[in-house]
């Protein structure tokens, strides 16, 4: 039996999944540190890198705490966060990239009558408006962003309400990521796990997290059912 022979649903994540967005973090990160007068080049790429995947707030903490300033303070924090996601908002799919393979991976579950949706760690506005921006917005049936439940992946609280509002069982839902986030979270909800290889996963290589397959493209899923 083929992977995707009793998937009747998928779930998939979005920054270093579906779109590289490396680029939109850093140039938000790097304005959020110029209004708080931090030079910009305090941070690097590969921290940005290390450092995505787990929330907004969890990415200004971090980086406050990486530049020496009082990330545990709430007037420096909030003001950092406000900053952010001002700055975040205006940058958001300006300096990122769908994953090559991405989009047809997308058009190709659909084209199996698969439902879909996009479960993210980001705020759901930005989510959304990435997603527009990358004209993918209209294949999915639901869109959640870290904001749509009381908590966020790892938890799999988002991923068994999505099961719940695509109408399928969790076992019988695929969940698609680049990291170790997205996997505890399918595998604490009783979904079966694929993790792509490119994606950014804390700086960690990938096949260290157990799946049921790695996958190099999105596209890659469409050869994963058992011919008619």
């Amino acid at each position: 039996m083929a992977l995707l022979d009793p998937i009747r649903a998928v779930i998939l994540d979005l920054d270093g999944t579906l779109v590289d967005t490396l680029g939109d973090f850093e140039l938000a990160l790097r304005a959020m540190l110029a209004d708080l007068d931090v030079a910009p080049d305090a941070i690097s790429p590969t921290f940005v890198g290390h450092t995505v995947g787990k929330g907004s707030e969890y990415l200004v903490h971090q980086t406050l705490a990486h530049v020496g300033l009082a990330a545990d303070d709430a007037e420096t924090f909030g003001r950092a966060m406000q900053r952010y996601q001002h700055h975040y908002g205006h940058f958001n799919g300006q300096a990122s990239r769908l994953f090559p393979g991405a989009a047809e991976g997308v058009q190709a579950l659909r084209s199996m009558g698969l439902p879909l949706a996009c479960v993210t760690n980001k705020p759901g506005r930005h989510a959304r408006a990435l997603l527009q921006a990358k004209g993918l917005l209209g294949a999915f049936d639901q869109v959640f962003g870290g904001d749509a439940f009381e908590r966020k992946k790892p938890d799999p609280l988002p991923l068994i309400e999505t099961c719940r509002a695509l109408g399928q069982a969790c076992e019988h839902t695929l969940v698609v990521g680049d990291s170790l986030n997205d996997a505890q979270a399918g595998h604490a909800a009783g979904c079966p796990v694929v993790l792509v290889s490119y994606g950014y996963n804390h700086g960690r290589p990938i096949r260290e997290v157990p799946a049921a397959a790695y996958l190099d493209r999105i596209d890659e899923l469409a050869h994963m059912r058992s011919s008619p």
